[in-house]
């Protein structure tokens, strides 16, 4: 089946374009906002050749298709809808969930569209480490030494770019899902970064002195912040919306850009820049105590039971304090921890793909266990071990123990959103025999555990 027919199915088993309200895509799943959840064929979908399974949460229908393919159905489809980034048919939107469920999803369409970039800039950052090493340089009869000035700054455009501008990405993706104007919303980003003032690098080492204005409000870039020009992007992007409304079309192109910046900047630079970049730097410093709890007990309790978040859909909050972590100061405490989790899904998967008797079983669970080695879980999670409950509750043990150990051993990332075997580029380095060490403990586990008491014959045929 071509990308295309495969396409127009799911447009068809979803209940035509009429039920869909909007698509979009992460990096493995399709989701589409429908009117009415009742008119979708749940079991021919997920029949349909190259779909390895698919749930509805946070009012999305999220169909698991991988990476790859599933930019190439969102193509597909969104030609058939005419629902795309560049507009299309404006639909009602169809409420579900709570207001905390419909928070996370917001979180989830505007972060999940930025981070390839800063996946690519992370795999930048491990080929850097790795090419600079001593160890690896003395191989070809070289040393750091020998390495041209100008190739290092070659690296850093790679490595820095991304993160330098930041909170341009993140303005332009909250424009462009809050109904802005994506090129106002780069803009706006760009000047909370702008060279005229000082960076917050500086202003941290003491390099640099903040613009004070009013005698007391201190002012710098918001380089290496995220949550200030997403708020920024929420309020400003209604404002514009409003204005759009009110101007008359005769002076809409002058008057609109022109108020929506003034006064996104001043809201960003003196009311909402100063008192979010705090409870950013707050809620950073909390989680990253948490993960650091003496005897890896922050480690034990996230590679346990944060395999939970992707289950209840509130996983993508977690974007956010990756994405705050590398802008900080270049690591991400997170991503080792969770990585223990994705394997030891892998792991418990193939216990069950091992001992199961049922064919239909084990076609699902051996693709299933090389997707999570992948990084990819969903085909794991949702098709077998949460159907049969003990294979995840191993798995969690699993995650547990390989996460107690990264902790242990102080792992970090140098990017973001690849994992397992993907994810050794994030550790080229010094850490990778470490992050090889955890994940296969976690994989062991788990398999033992659901060998011994997660999975049997019995649980199968019921």
């Amino acid at each position: 089946m071509s990308d295309k027919e495969l396409a127009q199915k799911i447009v068809e088993l979803v209940g035509g374009t009429g039920n869909i309200v909007s698509v979009q895509h992460c990096a493995t799943r399709l989701r589409i906002v429908v009117s009415n959840k009742d008119n979708i064929q749940v079991k021919e979908i997920e029949a349909l050749d190259k779909v390895k399974g698919s749930f509805f949460n946070s009012g999305q229908y999220q169909i698991i298709l991988g990476t790859g393919l599933v930019n190439r159905i969102y193509d597909e489809v969104t030609k058939i809808t005419g629902d795309s980034e560049s507009g299309g048919e404006v639909k009602e939107e169809v409420v579900y969930g709570n207001k905390f469920q419909r928070m996370i999803r917001m979180f989830s369409d505007v972060f999940v569209p930025i981070i390839p970039v800063l996946v690519a800039t992370g795999l930048f950052m491990g080929l850097r480490g790795l090419l600079t090493q001593e160890a690896v340089l003395n191989v070809f009869g070289l040393t750091t030494v020998s390495i041209p000035q100008s190739l290092l700054t070659f690296t850093q455009i790679l490595t820095d770019t991304a993160f330098s501008f930041l909170p341009a990405l993140v303005c332009w993706s909250t424009f462009r899902n809050f109904g802005g104007s994506p090129i106002i919303g780069i803009v706006l980003g760009l000047m909370l970064v702008s060279p005229s003032l000082p960076s917050s690098y500086d202003v941290g080492s003491g390099a640099a002195q903040p613009l004070v204005f009013f005698g007391f409000l201190r002012v710098a870039g918001y380089q290496g912040s995220v949550l200030p020009a997403f708020v920024t992007g929420i309020v400003t992007s209604k404002f514009e919306k409003w204005l759009r409304k009110h101007v008359p079309d005769a002076i809409d192109l002058i008057v609109t850009p022109f108020v929506t910046l003034l006064v996104g900047i001043l809201l960003a630079l003196f009311v909402l820049g100063p008192i979010l970049h705090y409870v950013e730097n707050g809620v950073l410093f909390l989680v990253e105590n948490l993960l650091f709890l003496p005897m890896g007990i922050g480690g034990l309790l996230y590679g346990c039971f944060g395999q939970l978040l992707g289950i209840f859909g509130i996983h993508h909050i977690l974007n956010f304090l990756e994405i705050s972590m590398l802008a900080q100061d270049g690591w991400n405490y997170l991503n080792p921890i969770g990585t223990c989790g994705n394997v030891a899904q892998a792991g418990a998967v193939l216990a069950v793909a091992i001992k199961a008797v049922s064919n239909k079983t084990k076609q699902v669970a051996y693709p299933s266990c090389l997707s999570a080695l992948l990084g990819i879980t969903e085909p794991a999670v949702f098709g077998v071990n949460l159907r049969f409950v003990k294979p995840f509750i191993m798995s969690m043990i699993g995650g547990g123990v390989g996460g107690f150990l990264a902790s242990i051993f102080h792992l970090r990332a140098t990017g973001m959103s690849i994992t397992g075997i993907p994810g050794t580029l994030l550790y080229l380095n010094e850490q990778l025999p470490i992050y090889l060490l955890v994940n296969v403990v976690s994989f062991v586990v788990a398999f033992v555990l659901t060998w011994l008491f997660g999975f049997n014959k019995k649980m199968e045929n019921a």
